[in-house]
C-alpha cells in the first residue's frame, strides 16, 4: 500500500505539493487572463460587443463537463488538468473584473478627464484600482473553484496528488488512506481560503481604512 512503502507524512506533503502546483499553474494563467479580459469587457464597448455573447455562452459550462475534450486536446498528462483549473478559475475572476469595471464611479472619471486625462491614464489609474476590491472577491472564488476541479482532475487520469491518494485508496480498500487524503482536502482549502483573505486585507488597506 502507498503508505507503508513510504514515510506517511512525507507521502501526504508530497501529494500536497503536486495538487498545489496545477492550482497554481491553473490560477495564474486564469488571473491574467480573465482580469484583462473582464476590465477590457467592462469599460471598452466594442470588446464587450466582441466577446460577451462568446463568454456567456461558455461561462454555464461546468469544468467537469470539459474533461473529455480536455483529455481529447491535451492527453492524460499536465496540460488537461492545468486546463480544467484554468476554466474553473476564469469565469469568476472574469466576472468579478467586468462587474469592477463596469460599476466604476462615473463622478470620477468625468473628474479625471476635465483635469485632461486621456483614455489610457482613466483606465490605467482609475478603473483598474476601483476595480480591484472586485476583483480579489472574484479570486476568493477562484481559488475555491481551482481547488475543486484540481481534485476531480486527479481523480481522474493522475498518478499523483491529493485527488490520486483517494482513489487509490479506494482501489485497495485502505480506509486510512482515504480519510488521510480527505482530511488534507479540507486543511489545504482551509488555509488557502484564509490565506486569500490575508492577502486581500493587506493588498487592500486603503480600502479598508476607508469603510
Amino acid at each position: 500500500m502507498l503508505f507503508h512503502n513510504v514515510g506517511y507524512y512525507y507521502t501526504i506533503v508530497g501529494h500536497v505539493l503536486w495538487s498545489l502546483s496545477r492550482v497554481l499553474a491553473g490560477f495564474c494563467i486564469a488571473a491574467v487572463l480573465g482580469i484583462v479580459l473582464g476590465l477590457t469587457m467592462g469599460w471598452f464597448s466594442y470588446v464587450r460587443a466582441i466577446f460577451m455573447p462568446i463568454f456567456n455562452l461558455l461561462r454555464p459550462i461546468a469544468p467537469l463537463a470539459w474533461i473529455p475534450l480536455a483529455i481529447l486536446w491535451f492527453g492524460i498528462g499536465e496540460k488537461y488538468k492545468y486546463f480544467l483549473i484554468f476554466i474553473a478559475a476564469f469565469v469568476p475572476f472574469t466576472l468579478n473584473a467586468y462587474a469592477g469595471a463596469i460599476h466604476v464611479d462615473k463622478q470620477l472619471v468625468g473628474a479625471a478627464k476635465m483635469l485632461g486625462a486621456n483614455k489610457a491614464q482613466v483606465f490605467f489609474e482609475i478603473v483598474v484600482p476601483a476595480a480591484i476590491p472586485s476583483i480579489f472577491s472574484g479570486a476568493q472564488v477562484a481559488l475555491s473553484n481551482s481547488w475543486m476541479t484540481m481534485l476531480a482532475a486527479e481523480m481522474v487520469c493522475a498518478t499523483e496528488g491529493i485527488g490520486w491518494i483517494i482513489i487509490a485508496g479506494q482501489a485497495v480498500n485502505d480506509m486510512t488512506q482515504m480519510i488521510a487524503g480527505m482530511l488534507a482536502i479540507g486543511i489545504v482549502g482551509f488555509l488557502l481560503a484564509n490565506g486569500m483573505r490575508i492577502l486581500e486585507r493587506r493588498c487592500l488597506v486603503w480600502n479598508n481604512q476607508g469603510n
